[in-house]
């Protein structure tokens, strides 16, 4: 089994998903080999909260240029968590909204 701390590697600050936050949706990046199940364990775990959903989504790294050099970022995996009514936020997400 996983480590916890493996799974999520780091949460998703932007200004969509911050607006989201007020609808206790919290978007981090995840383990490109990590399923739902493991997931919702792993926020569950982590951060003390009850879990309802969880969206997965695969992004495709972007095309670089350095120079006449052609690279790719790579590529990542997002989560956007739901959590219950009665489930208290993130406290991590709270200073930021």
């Amino acid at each position: 089994m996983k480590n916890v701390h493996d799974i999520i590697i780091r949460p998703i600050i932007t200004e969509r998903s911050m607006s989201e936050a007020e609808n206790k949706k919290y978007a981090f990046q995840v383990a490109p080999d990590a399923n739902k199940i493991e997931i919702r364990r792993a926020v569950e775990e982590i951060f003390g909260v009850e879990v309802e959903s969880v969206n997965t989504l695969n992004v495709r790294g972007k095309k670089k240029r350095m120079g006449v050099h052609i690279g790719r970022r790579p590529d990542t995996k997002k989560a956007v968590v739901r959590l219950t009514r009665k489930s208290k936020a993130i406290e991590f997400f709270e200073g930021m909204v």
